[in-house]
């Protein structure tokens, strides 16, 4: 079966750099483990100081965030996430996230499935994030500080 040939890989954090989240924010970084072009889906760590507010977004595939540092939070919603703590988006949910304001920086780890479209006051898209303008920042930011850049399409690249 070819599925027993797939390798299982290890990526170690330390050789992915942190690359800024720009134009939306250059506080809020992201480390891209995956950029997977085949199911659309992205593994990301983002990191973002305290009391950041991020554009409010919409998504068209479901989203898992495991926070590992800080609290957040969506506008929308009552909730905390802390950390140790799970949040799955449903695919077609909208929401605007929040770094608590003087907490610790925020960690989580994201995988997310098809695009993020960040929306202006009146629900209109603005911008598109997904597997591909994740890869075309990492390139660029890869080449903006001569580091030579892995193949995040696959595991072990």
């Amino acid at each position: 079966m070819f599925y027993e040939k797939v390798a299982t890989e290890c990526i170690d954090d330390a050789s992915i750099p942190w690359v800024p989240f720009a134009p939306y924010s250059t506080d809020v970084l992201v480390k891209y483990f995956k950029l997977d072009p085949t199911r659309g889906e992205t593994i990301t760590l983002l990191k973002a100081p305290a009391g950041v507010q991020m554009p409010k977004h919409h998504h068209t595939g479901t989203v898992i965030v495991y926070t590992i540092k800080g609290r957040w939070k969506y506008a929308e919603h009552d909730w905390v996430a802390g950390p140790g703590s799970i949040v799955f988006e449903t695919a077609g949910s909208s929401h605007t996230p929040l770094a608590l304001p003087g907490d610790d920086e925020i960690i989580a780890l994201n995988i997310v499935q098809g695009d993020l479209l960040y929306l202006n006051d009146n629900d209109q898209v603005i911008a598109k994030e997904n597997w591909k303008t994740g890869m075309e920042r990492y390139l660029a930011y890869c080449e903006a500080n001569r580091l030579i850049p892995k193949d995040l399409t696959a595991f072990g690249g």
